[in-house]
Parts: structure tokens; C-alpha cells; sequence
């Protein structure tokens, strides 16, 4: 393992310790995403033109602006919303279910967010230090890929946040929130695919495992943190509305809204 590698990983650890610090003095979850994004920015920056990467080639500073691109925007994106006040429904959903022990399991679960990052972040560097000659076709696809996801993920911020401010209590439906319920989520994880496409060489076995970051954010996203317990609150306080909301609207891929709910299948109950 490259030596300063190892370091940055630590970093990422250190760093989410701190969010958890800064949580407990404020209350507000919202500065723990924030202070992750921009962790797993400065990571990504320091493994794509870190000392034992060599000296910075044309690759190597494209990814580190890319990365950076995409730390800056979410975090500050994450950050103003955590100016507005308010906990994040999903972390007080999980301080009301953990009680007493929710420090402690607050703890552990940014720690996981850390070993999260470790895995972004090696995505990160094996794009970084592909050693094909620069550009080449992955690099003009991959590049585009995360500018795509980049002003999507801003796009479907944006439409929400003007939404939310016009129609209080409503469920968003409009814009790319028409074609997924989550297309912020999409775009997140479309990213991600993004450094996949540039570590991509199949004269070096080990890009692949930069597919370990698409299929991490996917897990995480889909199945973990972020749709669940998200859809979990907006049913408890939109009820039928966003039911509603389910019934037509695909959960995470962009899809045309069906006009009518999916009937369940013969022989299985609804």
C-alpha cells in the first residue's frame, strides 16, 4: 500500500470523530454530512496528488479539481441547509430508537462512514494513478459523467429547496422529482460510477476494485441510509400523499411516471 495512503485513511477515521463531537455540542446531525463530504473531498485530493503519487501528471489534477467540485458543492450544500436549524429526520429517527445509547451508537456509526470513505477514497486514487496514456476514451466519459451528476445532483437540490419553501407540507413532484423520488440520491451514485470509468484499464486487475464505490453508495443509498429511513419519515408525516407518491414515481432510477398504481400479482397479497 503506497505509504501515504494509510494516513489519509486515518485522517477520514479522525475526522468523523470530530463530527461526532461537533453533533454532541450542537445537536445538529446536518454538521456530521457536512464535515464528511469535505473529508472525503481533502481525502480524495491528497490520494489523487499526494507526495508518493509522483509528480502530478494531467490526470492526476483532473481528478483532484473533479473531486474537489464534488466535495464543494455537496458540502456547502449540506452546510446551509444545517444553518436553517432542525435535525436531520434520519439521525433523530435513529437517537429516538437507540435512547441512552445513542451517543455510543452515533460513534460507531460515523466511524462506519469513515470506512465508507476509505473505500471512496481508493476509488479516487486508482483514477487518479491509471497509468494509460491521459485522455483517454474512459477519461472523456467518466469526466462527463461526473459533471453530469455533479449539476444533476444541484438541479434536483435546487428544485427541492424551492419546492419545500413555496408548498409547505407537500410532497415534491415536479422537475426530476417527477421522474424519481429520489434523483439527488441518483446523481450521488452516478458520481461514483464516474471514478470507476476512469480507473478503468484492463491491463491492471486492481481498477477494478474502484467498483467497489458505485456498488457501496448503491448499498448505502438503496438499501441503508439514505432511502429507507427517509421514506420511512416522509411517510409518517405526508401519509397518504406520498404513498401516493410511491405508487406512481420510481424509487431511485429515472424513470416516466406510471399513471396508475402497479397492481400486485396474482395470488399475493398486497
Amino acid at each position: 500500500m503506497p505509504a501515504a495512503l494509510p494516513w489519509i485513511f486515518a485522517g477520514l477515521f479522525a475526522a468523523m470523530a470530530v463530527a461526532w463531537v461537533v453533533q454532541r455540542l450542537t445537536g445538529n446531525s446536518g454538521w456530521v454530512d457536512t464535515i464528511w463530504s469535505f473529508a472525503t473531498g481533502a481525502g480524495g485530493i491528497a490520494a489523487a496528488i499526494g507526495p508518493d503519487a509522483g509528480p502530478p501528471g494531467l490526470r492526476q489534477i483532473v481528478v483532484a479539481v473533479l473531486i474537489a467540485l464534488w466535495a464543494g458543492r455537496l458540502g456547502l450544500h449540506i452546510a446551509d441547509r444545517a444553518r436553517g436549524g432542525g435535525d436531520d429526520p434520519r439521525y433523530a429517527a435513529m437517537a429516538k430508537q437507540w435512547g441512552k445509547a445513542w451517543p455510543l451508537y452515533l460513534f460507531v456509526f460515523l466511524e462506519i462512514q469513515a470506512a465508507a470513505s476509505v473505500v471512496l477514497v481508493l476509488a479516487v486514487r486508482l483514477a487518479a494513478t491509471n497509468p494509460a496514456p491521459f485522455p483517454a476514451a474512459t477519461d472523456i466519459a467518466g469526466i462527463g459523467l461526473l459533471v453530469v451528476a455533479v449539476v444533476g445532483e444541484g438541479v434536483a437540490d435546487t428544485q427541492l429547496r424551492r419546492f419545500s419553501s413555496m408548498h409547505k407540507g407537500a410532497v415534491c413532484d415536479v422537475g426530476l422529482w417527477r421522474w424519481s423520488r429520489h434523483p439527488n440520491y441518483f446523481f450521488e451514485w452516478l458520481g461514483w460510477c464516474a471514478w470507476a470509468v476512469i480507473a478503468f484499464n484492463s491491463a491492471h486487475p486492481l481498477s477494478y476494485a474502484a467498483l467497489g464505490a458505485p456498488a457501496l453508495m448503491y448499498v448505502l443509498l438503496v438499501h441503508v441510509s439514505g432511502i429507507p429511513p427517509l421514506e420511512a419519515h416522509m411517510v409518517a408525516t405526508r401519509g397518504e400523499r406520498f404513498r401516493a407518491y410511491q405508487a406512481t414515481t420510481s424509487a431511485f432510477f429515472p424513470a416516466p411516471r406510471r399513471t396508475r398504481p402497479l397492481s400486485p400479482k396474482p395470488g399475493k397479497s398486497s
